[in-house]
Order: structure tokens, then sequence, then C-alpha cells
């Protein structure tokens, strides 16, 4: 139980929990935000009496907020062996649909050099390049549906450009595609348009989301990630038809 004498002898059992709820022993900022929630916080009766005169119950109150903050969590994302998808480790995204096309790889379908379109594999049994997600928070070790995050290939091209995610608009075809080629991190305005999210479909598939919540203040569209088929080559584009994939670990 935690006890103030006057010396701050609490302050160890702060970090102890602190860390377990992966605050980084951000006692104070803690206690900065709780007496800013309002009246309606699902901590309300602990914050009213929370003060330097109730250690324990401050105590109480943060381990609480721990908790809560757990259960609010959103669902990992799920491999096809049924474990977690880690940040930073390389996976193929595959069709769950058999038949049409195989994994994702890095073409120029136009001609272009660069930047690279994100293309679907036409044969079933190519997976194409592994990727790897990193969450928006990247202390985050495990990919989450519903976060935004980086998507970029585990590999190198013949652009001097990174492998990262980003959709464009086309002019000419009325059509936003997806390239590589944008900036990793550094969440906010001048980034909102390489951000995605994993969403779930039909409750065990997933689909990918294009809609950044990196920028409150940006306008952005939402809508699934689909194919658009050009002169056979089966593009990723933003589309009212989703591609509903899995996650196979390299």
């Amino acid at each position: 139980m935690p006890t103030d004498n006057g010396n701050g002898d609490d302050h160890g059992w702060w970090l102890a929990v602190a860390a377990w709820c992966g605050s980084n022993g951000d006692e104070q900022k803690w206690r900065k935000q709780q007496s800013l929630r309002s009246q309606n916080s699902k901590l309300q009766n602990y914050t009213t009496v929370h003060n330097e005169e109730n250690p324990f119950l401050s105590f109480i109150s943060f381990f609480n907020y721990c908790l809560l903050s757990a259960a609010e969590a959103p669902d990992p994302v799920l491999d096809i062996d049924g474990k977690k998808l880690r940040a930073g480790v390389d996976y193929y995204i595959l069709p769950i649909i058999r038949g049409r096309g195989g994994g994702l790889t890095l073409a120029s379908p136009t001609g272009d050099t660069c930047p690279l379109s994100v293309i679907q594999e036409q044969l079933e049994v190519k997976h194409g390049l592994p990727l790897i997600f990193t969450p928006v928070n990247p202390k985050k070790d495990v990919v989450r549906v519903s976060t935004d995050l980086n998507i970029k290939f585990s590999a190198s091209t013949i652009c001097v450009e990174s492998t990262v995610w980003k959709f464009e608009y086309d002019e000419i075809l009325g059509q936003y595609f997806i390239y590589d080629g944008a900036v990793e991190g550094n969440p906010g305005r001048e980034t909102v348009d390489n951000w995605f999210k994993i969403e779930n479909f039909d409750d065990k598939d997933y689909k990918l989301v294009f809609c950044p919540t990196v920028c409150k203040f940006c306008k952005v569209i939402c809508k699934d990630v689909g194919i658009f088929v050009q002169g056979g080559t089966r593009r990723l584009a933003l589309s009212d038809v989703p591609l509903r994939i899995m996650f196979k670990k390299a």
C-alpha cells in the first residue's frame, strides 16, 4: 500500500504502477490529466477525492485508469496462425478470395519510373513482397485494428526513395492510387496521406482503410482500399469494394 510521510516515499509505487500501465512513470502528467477530466468521466468518483492528502485513493484511481485504458484498447490484428501482428516484423498481405491474384508488390503500370505503384500479383501462388507495419505510436509492439499506421515494403527498389505507402490522385483516370515514396512517422497535416488502418471485415477477415486521424483539423477522405484494373494490372486504389485480406508471417 502506498504511503506518504511527507518525503515522497510513495513515488516508488507510482513508478511501478506507471511502468505497468505504459505511461513511462509520468505521475505528474497523469495527475494533471485527471484534474482536467469532465464530470462525465468514467473516473469521476475517483477524481473527486484525488489530492495530495489521499495518496492511497490517488494510487487506486491511477490503477483503475490503467485497467480502463487496457480494456478500451482496440483488438489486435491476427495472422493466419492466430498470432498477433507485431510492429516491425515482415508479413505478406494475401487475398482471402482465391483465383483473383496473389500478394502485393511494386511496379510501374504506366511506364513511369518513380514513384512505383502498389499492385497485386497476377498469380495466386506469388506472395509478393513482405511488408512492415508501424503504428502511429512507435512504442506500441502490437498492431491493432482501427489504428493509424504506416505500411512499407521490406525491400529496396530502383527508386531512391522510401517504400512507405501513400495515396495520390490521378487526374487522368480520376482515381486515388497507392504509391511508395512516403515519409515514415511524423503524424500530422504534412503526412496525412501516408496513414492507413486495418479494419475487421465480416468478423474473421480484414481490409485496409484510408481514414487517417493523425490531423484533427484536416478534412480527409474515408474509403476502403480495393483493386482498380488498368490494362491488366491490378492496382491498389481507394474503392467502394474492399480487398478482403489476411496476413502471413514472412
